[in-house]
């Protein structure tokens, strides 16, 4: 029961049993990006998603996730998707570009379709940074995947 009685409240649910997760892996900064897969695939696997449940196509950077998330979500095989990539800012300012413009290609396709996507894509100021940070902010995304997955579920029951 929920903290509202008799309200119908969603308490988070992260069980993965069931569920089908489309993953996008950008392959700039690669090392990174599979750091962030890895340790995405190894939460989805934590919370009960299986390997055959799970999908991962790969493009060439940042910018590209959307489109490729966009044709996953229209598909309309998968519960959810996770984004993964890494843009790592340098002495220019294509970092606030594709930044900016692949984080809003995101939200963008997850709005349109109705289909959740966790955004694993990280930003950072160097490779030590994104180092660090890969496995965790993996683990996160196939988290936050989960859980709208079944929040999807919940809404529309």
């Amino acid at each position: 029961m929920g903290r509202f009685e008799g309200i119908d409240e969603f308490e988070q649910d992260l069980n993965g049993k069931d569920l089908r997760i489309g993953i996008a892996m950008s392959r700039f900064n690669l090392d990174v990006s599979e750091g962030l897969l890895g340790g995405c695939t190894a939460e989805l696997k934590r919370l009960g998603v299986r390997a055959a449940d799970m999908q991962i196509v790969t493009v060439p950077g940042a910018l590209e996730l959307p489109l490729a998330l966009q044709a996953m979500a229209q598909s309309g095989r998968f519960d959810a998707l996770v984004a993964l990539g890494c843009v790592i800012r340098g002495e220019t300012y294509h970092f606030e570009i594709v930044s900016n413009e692949s984080a809003r290609g995101i939200t963008d396709v997850q709005l349109a379709t109705g289909t959740p996507i966790a955004n694993g894509v990280l930003t950072t100021e160097d490779d030590d940074q994104a180092l660090a940070r890969m496995v965790q902010k993996g683990g996160e995304a196939g988290q936050a995947a989960v859980e709208m997955a079944n929040l999807q579920k919940f809404i529309r029951k």
